[in-house]
């Protein structure tokens, strides 16, 4: 995977946690989660998140920018503005897995939950590929 492979807008297709046994819950966003990752060809990063629908959520909305670099399989963001104030001047580094218009980073959370930080999966579609809820028949 090159630079050149992530540049564009991602539509969020799911956000999950792996629990300590392996299993997938819900991320912190809740069930149906709605976001949108921006790569710039020139390194700046925008991700914005939130929680969609009545279920439960621990967050409503989660969003940053900076900027990114990608090395090998690793891709780290470097915060520079946050909704959550503690990741500003932070470094997310995340795993990355490219398979068509799938776009996959794991990594673990920011801030610890019942006393250990939780390993994330958050997974991304090209938005050319993946039209938005009210572009869907």
């Amino acid at each position: 995977m090159t630079p050149d492979d992530v540049v564009g807008v991602w539509r969020l297709a799911s956000y999950t946690e792996v629990d300590e046994a392996g299993s997938t819950v819900a991320g912190p966003l809740g069930d149906a989660p709605a976001g949108l990752l921006i790569y710039t060809a020139d390194g700046h990063v925008a991700v914005s998140m939130m929680k969609t629908g009545r279920g439960p959520a621990l967050e409503t909305y989660m969003g940053y920018s900076g900027r990114w670099r990608l090395a090998g399989d690793v891709m780290t963001h470097t915060v520079l503005v946050s909704a959550h104030p503690r990741m500003a001047g932070t470094e997310q580094v995340r795993r990355v897995a490219l398979e068509g218009p799938t776009l996959s980073l794991r990594g673990t959370a920011v801030t610890p939950v019942g006393g250990r930080a939780p390993e994330r999966v958050l997974t991304w579609r090209r938005a050319e590929d993946d039209p938005a809820p009210n572009e869907k028949e």
